[in-house]
């Protein structure tokens, strides 16, 4: 079993500055892409932020030029630098991660979410 495991959320003023991390853990042979989503109240869960483990990144338009995504293999974890922050940044962001680890004997690809942490911007 893999799970995925997010810090860094909270409460930041606009204009501040916010690093998430999402961490994965568990028999993992490799995780081809990595990224970040958001969902506000009464919205989509929407891309933030993607890379794979190539380094190709892509983002949402609404954070290009303020959100640096990033992504440490040999730990298997996913950053997220936010930068410029604006009050409709708030939501909960979602770690996501496709993921190919080892089970008896087996190789299976799957997709895995985080369960969120909370990002507030508000003065």
């Amino acid at each position: 079993q893999v799970q995925l495991v997010e810090s860094g959320g909270g409460l930041v003023q606009p204009g501040g500055s916010l690093r998430l991390s999402c961490a994965a853990s568990g028999r993992i042979f490799s995780i081809a892409a990595m990224g970040w989503y958001r969902q506000a109240p009464g919205k989509e869960r929407e891309l933030v932020a993607a890379i794979t483990s190539g380094g190709s990144t892509n983002y949402a338009d609404s954070v290009k030029g303020r959100f640096t995504i990033s992504r440490d293999n040999a730990k298997n974890t996913v950053y997220v630098q936010m930068n410029s922050l604006k009050p409709e940044d708030t939501a909960v962001y979602y770690c996501n991660a496709d993921v190919t680890w080892y089970s008896a004997g087996h190789y299976l690809q799957e997709t895995y979410w985080g369960q969120g942490t909370q990002v507030t911007v508000s003065s």
